[in-house]
């Protein structure tokens, strides 16, 4: 398939690399893209506002206050224009300026304005690439959701060789051609999710009650992430301080019923990913009024088990989806417990984390998991942002969603 009829907004950094911009876009005006581009003060030390206006047959952005262009707000405009927005190159002190969220001009101010994905393009001396700040950046960068390509390894305009060369502009058209492709197909399927999240709440009277220290965080990234990538999400939350995301379907729940009831009602779908720390047991009765610790007597409570959610989508043949995957929160034997869970309740993924170490998992930002397959495969993801684990499940659970369609067809 070839690339067509897509706005593509460039921004020009300042690097050697920059005159590969003209070859791109040459290529994207081939098949009928619109392209403009804004011109950073440093990228026209290396490409001239006429070269770019000639190509794109458009007016080449530089200034944050252009008194041409009053009655547009242009960081608004040209991010709502754009399918995609390039950064290219884009060096290690750009790379820095994103990762702390400056807007000192029109290009980084368009970026931060932004209501769509951008694509990173590094080119810069394996050293700056290999420091410790870049590498820090990059990650934060990734954090934060933005796409990257490349660097690629070989010579560069310095002499010298390693990582950090700008990848090609051919490169970068079949990333674009793949990046459209994979979406317009996603859309054309109207795929649909449902993520569980949160911890549940088992009251034993209107104020004690059964429940664990999960945040919601990791399900709600998750399903950020699986709405990004143009899957219809239905989130279904246990009680959370977090934000409501924009662009789900959430549903609120408190008990581990309630939150069952809500899964009846959002079947079917194709995918299903169970994080929620669902409380195991439940009082078998709640008090209607406040128990007295004096008259309280802890072994009359009598508590009962809770239906088992993941288990229950994943065996209800009538509307299991096509791929569903859990959360194993472990303390001890992770694997071995992990894979003895995916077994027991027949999914075909599940996410391993240890819940026992400090600085992931509950009360943290950050995680640290391994992807277990139902053939036994085991694929780790270090430690990172709960944001950034969340992209890469995601990506790799609707992969496999296309990897079925295929196989179907």
């Amino acid at each position: 398939m070839t690339l067509k009829n897509k706005k593509i907004l460039i921004i020009i950094g300042g690097g050697i690399a920059a005159y590969k911009s003209l070859d791109l876009i040459r290529l994207l005006k081939k098949e009928n893209n619109e392209v403009k581009t804004i011109l950073t003060k440093s990228g026209s030390e290396f490409v001239t506002p006429l070269s770019l206006t000639t190509l794109t047959k458009s007016k080449t952005h530089e200034d944050i206050f252009d008194k041409n262009s009053e009655a547009e707000i242009d960081h608004i405009a040209l991010s709502r224009w754009s399918d995609l927005i390039i950064v290219m190159p884009t060096t290690a002190n750009f790379m820095s300026k994103l990762s702390n969220g400056r807007a000192e001009d029109l290009a980084t101010t368009v970026l931060l304005a932004s209501n769509k994905d951008i694509l990173l393009v590094p080119a810069m001396n394996v050293r700056m690439w290999m420091h410790k700040a870049t590498q820090t950046n990059y990650k934060t960068l990734q954090d934060f959701g933005y796409l990257f390509i490349g660097p690629e390894t070989g010579e560069m305009a310095c002499g010298e060789f390693g990582e950090g060369k700008m990848s090609s502009p051919r490169q970068i058209y079949v990333y674009l051609k793949n990046y459209f492709n994979k979406k317009n197909f996603i859309k054309k399927k109207n795929w649909k999710a449902l993520v569980t999240t949160g911890p549940t709440r088992e009251y034993i009277d209107p104020v004690r009650y059964i429940s664990n220290e999960s945040t919601g965080k990791q399900g709600q990234e998750i399903a950020i992430a699986l709405n990004r990538l143009g899957i219809t999400t239905t989130l279904i939350t246990g009680p959370s301080n977090l934000f409501d995301p924009k662009g789900l379907k959430i549903k609120k729940i408190i008990s581990a019923d309630e939150m069952l009831n809500e899964v009846k009602k959002s079947l079917p779908v194709d995918l299903a990913v169970c994080v929620a720390a669902v409380a195991d047991f439940k009082p078998a009765k709640k008090d209607k009024n406040k128990m007295k610790k004096e008259s309280m007597n802890l072994k009359s409570i009598n508590f009962i088990k809770n239906n088992d959610i993941l288990e229950y989508i994943s065996k209800n043949n009538k509307h299991r989806p096509r791929i569903v995957a859990g959360f194993s929160a472990e303390t001890q034997n992770l694997t071995k417990n992990s894979i003895n869970k995916m077994k027991r309740k027949h999914c075909d993924f599940i996410f391993a984390n240890d819940v026992s170490k400090k600085g992931i998992g509950f009360n943290s930002d950050y995680n640290k998991i391994s992807v277990i397959d139902k053939k036994g495969n085991i694929k780790k993801i270090p430690k990172n942002k709960k944001s950034f684990i969340a992209n890469k499940i995601a990506e790799l659970l609707v992969d496999q969603l296309l990897v079925d369609d295929r196989n179907i067809n």
